[in-house]
C-alpha cells in the first residue's frame, strides 16, 4: 500500500484575496468582538483558585497514601489551564495595557505553569506569523517527532524506529513533554549568549515555583511516592498541553516558504476548528477556534463563538474552505498524518547498499 506523499501549497494553490482580511476584521471590530472582557478571566481565575485550594487541602488531608496521585493528575490539569490564561496574557487579550499583560502572563507562566515567558513568547510570536511554513514555523521543526517528509527522509538509525510509528507514538510521548518544557525555560533563561528580557525575574520566579511544587512533595510523602507524584502531575500536564495544541494545525495543508499568501488565506487554510461549543471553549482555553485565534489573536476568549459565524461567512463569500472537525476526529487525523510522514524514514534494518541500488532502480524506470 502507497503511502501519502507530503503536499506543500504554492502560490498558485492559493490565490491572493485583496483586503479579505480588512473587511471581516472591520465587522468584528464594529460588532465590538475585540473589546476587554475582564469578568469573564475574574471568573476563570477564581475557578481555578479554588481548584488549587481543593487540591492543596486535599494533600494535606490524604497525607502519605497512593490517591495522592488522584491530587497530582488534578494538579496537572490546573497548572495546563492556567497556561491557557499565560498564552492569552502573551496575545494581551486579559487586560488593557500590553505591559500589564506581559507582566501577567511573566508571574503566572513562570512563577505558576514553570515555563519562560520570553522563549514562549519568541516561538509562538513566529508560529503566529507563519503557520505550517516550512523553515519559519517553529512548531514544525525537526525535534523528537517529525512534522515534514524531508525531515523524516533523513532520520536513519534506532531514532527511525519512532519515526516510523511516530503518530501511534505521539500521545505516549507527549507524557515527557511537561519535563520537556521546563526543561527548555530553564535552558533558555540560563543561556547567557542571547538576550532574555526580565532574565533574572524569570530565573527567579521559575526557581521559587519549583521550590514551592517539589519541597512539599518531597517533605512530607515518602521517596517513591514523591516521583511518582511529579511524574503523574508532569505528565497529566504534557498529554493535556499537547492535546490542547495538537489538533491545531497538525495535518492541514503545508506552505512552501517561497509562498506569497494574503493573510486571511494563509491564517484560514492552515488552521483547523474544533467543534464542541463551550466545553470544548473550556476545555482547550479557546483554542478550539484556532482559526478566528489566528485572524484575531488578541479577542477575549468569550468572543470567539460569535466571531466564528463571521468568519464562516465571509469564507463562503470568498469561497476558502473553512475547516473544523471533532476532537477525537482530529485526534485521528493527527496521528494518519504523523504516520504517513514517519514513512518516509529509513528502515534501520535495511541494508544501505540495497536502499541505495534501488533508489537508483526507481529513478530510472
Amino acid at each position: 500500500m502507497g503511502r501519502v506523499r507530503q503536499t506543500y501549497a504554492r502560490k498558485e494553490s492559493f490565490p491572493p484575496i485583496t483586503q479579505a482580511y480588512t473587511k471581516v476584521s472591520q465587522v468584528v471590530r464594529e460588532t465590538g468582538l475585540l473589546e476587554r472582557t475582564p469578568w469573564f478571566y475574574i471568573l476563570v481565575a477564581t475557578a481555578i483558585t479554588l481548584g488549587f485550594a481543593g487540591a492543596i487541602t486535599g494533600f494535606v488531608l490524604l497525607g502519605d497514601s497512593w490517591f495522592q496521585l488522584l491530587i497530582a493528575a488534578a494538579l496537572g490539569i490546573l497548572f495546563t489551564q492556567v497556561a491557557f490564561l499565560s498564552h492569552e496574557a502573551a496575545h494581551r487579550t486579559i487586560l488593557k495595557s500590553g505591559r500589564a499583560n506581559d507582566m501577567l502572563g511573566l508571574i503566572i507562566g513562570n512563577g505558576i505553569v514553570g515555563m519562560s515567558r520570553d522563549w514562549w513568547g519568541s516561538k509562538h510570536t513566529r508560529h503566529h506569523a507563519n503557520p505550517n511554513r516550512v523553515s519559519k514555523d517553529p512548531d514544525i521543526e525537526v525535534d523528537t517527532i517529525r512534522f515534514l517528509e524531508v525531515d523524516a527522509e533523513k532520520v536513519s538509525g534506532p531514532m527511525s524506529l519512532i519515526t516510523r510509528h511516530q503518530g501511534w507514538l505521539f500521545f505516549p510521548l507527549l507524557t515527557l513533554e511537561g519535563l520537556n518544557l521546563h526543561f527548555l525555560a530553564f535552558r533558555h533563561v540560563l543561556n547567557f549568549r542571547h538576550e532574555v528580557k526580565d532574565r533574572w525575574l524569570e530565573i527567579g520566579l521559575l526557581t521559587l515555583r519549583f521550590a514551592l511544587v517539589l519541597t512539599p512533595v518531597f517533605l512530607f510523602l515518602p521517596l517513591g511516592m514523591a516521583f511518582a507524584f511529579i511524574g503523574v502531575q508532569m505528565a497529566v500536564f504534557g498529554i493535556y498541553m499537547g492535546a490542547a495544541f495538537a489538533p491545531n494545525h497538525k495535518g492541514m495543508p503545508i506552505i512552501d516558504a517561497d509562498a506569497k499568501l494574503d493573510f486571511f488565506t494563509k491564517q484560514v487554510r492552515t488552521s483547523r476548528n474544533i467543534s464542541g461549543g463551550w466545553w470544548a471553549t473550556w476545555l482547550m482555553g479557546g483554542l478550539n477556534y484556532q482559526i478566528e485565534h489566528h485572524l484575531f489573536p488578541s479577542m477575549p476568549r468569550p468572543h470567539l463563538a460569535q466571531a466564528r459565524e463571521i468568519v464562516i461567512e465571509h469564507c463562503k463569500t470568498l469561497g476558502v474552505p473553512y475547516t473544523e472537525t471533532t476532537l477525537i476526529k482530529s485526534y485521528g487525523i493527527v496521528i494518519r498524518y504523523l504516520n504517513d510522514v514517519g514513512l518516509a524514514a529509513r528502515d534501520p534494518f535495511e541494508c544501505g547498499i540495497v536502499a541505495k541500488f534501488r533508489n537508483k532502480g526507481s529513478l530510472t524506470s
